[in-house]
């Protein structure tokens, strides 16, 4: 279970005070996965980076009693003057994984070739959402969180994406940020749809897509 307890978060902007969450109370029930709805500017992406543990909030607590994932497909975490084979490790003894294991599951999934040898920095956007999503991959969570990314590459690269990413789901959950509503659909069974610093809890994901919908007429 990932809990909120009265988590507020907010952003000095130029035109004022902007609130993301205020004083939030929610639960994210493990053996369900959710979709986080919510207008552009809402707040899903942060929101996202607060439950990875990413961005802290202002105030309140996030608790988890399940392993999470970092945001699936994105690759901004990783040092750019490492090489993406040192991050991979770097990472790998982070989370306590087999390093040669998770390495050569990365080097045969993100097919980066040499490039793995390389630093970050000289990766174009695709290449690093290939290491990411490899490394995501990689190492098994209880809760995947994804953030509009789920498959990057050409149609063959998103195919493999796609079925490891459903091998994985069969014995995890996950928070889902799309624009999509057939993805939230499709992977989720409930939802939640952050308005006004609020989340707001649906049962049912059918009922929190029309909650989206109106907010958006």
């Amino acid at each position: 279970m990932i809990s909120f307890k009265n988590v507020s978060k907010s952003f000095k902007t130029q035109s004022g005070k902007k609130i993301i969450l205020d004083r939030v109370h929610c639960e994210f029930e493990s053996g369900y996965s959710y979709g986080l709805l919510g207008v552009n500017g809402a707040g899903k992406s942060t929101t996202i980076r607060m439950i990875a543990g990413t961005m802290l909030p202002n105030s309140g607590k996030i608790s988890k009693n399940v392993r999470v994932s970092w945001p699936l497909g994105l690759g901004s975490g990783f040092n750019p003057f490492m090489t993406g084979r040192a991050n991979v490790h770097f990472v790998a003894r982070a989370y306590g994984e087999d390093v040669r294991r998770v390495s050569r599951f990365v080097e045969e999934f993100a097919e980066l070739g040499d490039y793995l040898d390389a630093p970050v920095r000289t990766y174009s956007s695709g290449m690093s959402a290939r290491l990411a999503f490899g490394l995501s991959m990689a190492i098994e969570f209880e809760c995947y969180l994804v953030d509009e990314v789920l498959a990057v590459g050409d149609a063959r690269f998103q195919e493999r994406c796609r079925i490891a990413f459903e091998n994985r789901r069969k014995n995890s959950d996950i928070i889902m940020v799309s624009h999509s509503m057939s993805m939230i659909n499709t992977h989720c069974d409930r939802g939640i749809v952050l308005v006004d610093g609020r989340l707001i809890v649906f049962d049912k994901v059918e009922q929190a897509i029309e909650a989206y919908y109106r907010l958006n007429r």
